[in-house]
């Protein structure tokens, strides 16, 4: 489970703040890495991305019934005020249910695309289980399996 940071704990005064955001980054980028490896593999129709999916996913259309999963996600109203306040109060649901789910983590804003510096927005990883288990429930990241295994195709028969 995740560890609450200590009450006393200032982010300003620590002294290896620059080491702490490095190891941030890494773990996000190996978090992202990890999960493009999975949907290269598994088709994102057949991934269980946590044992709450399915809570997870009835949760976000009850909360969130205007979201799309298709669409490319508007990072400025997902980090309003309004939508600040709606996706805590979503993700606190989850604060003792499931692993690091305030850790910062890589989402792609839109399913058609990889992951590019451009394409990608850091959200807290129940945004992006949420985000990603309705793609994956509507088939939208499948066409990263279906592209992999054509390259892998692809090469093999080139040999």
């Amino acid at each position: 489970m995740s560890h609450p940071v200590p009450a006393n704990f200032d982010s300003e005064q620590a002294e290896n703040l620059e080491d702490i955001e490095k190891q941030f980054a890494v773990k996000a980028v190996q978090h992202m890495t990890t999960y493009w490896g999975l949907l290269e593999n598994v088709p994102g129709s057949k991934l269980k991305l946590t044992k709450f999916d399915d809570e997870i996913y009835e949760h976000l259309k009850r909360d969130f019934p205007e979201f799309d999963p298709e669409a490319t996600i508007n990072e400025d109203e997902m980090k309003s005020k309004r939508g600040k306040e709606r996706w805590r109060k979503f993700m606190m649901a989850y604060e003792k249910k499931v692993d690091d789910y305030n850790f910062g983590t890589i989402l792609r804003s839109n399913s058609k695309w990889e992951y590019g510096n451009e394409e990608t927005i850091f959200v807290p990883r129940m945004q992006f289980y949420a985000v990603e288990i309705a793609r994956n429930r509507n088939g939208l990241n499948d066409w990263i399996h279906e592209k992999h295994q054509n390259e892998k195709n692809e090469i093999t028969s080139s040999n």
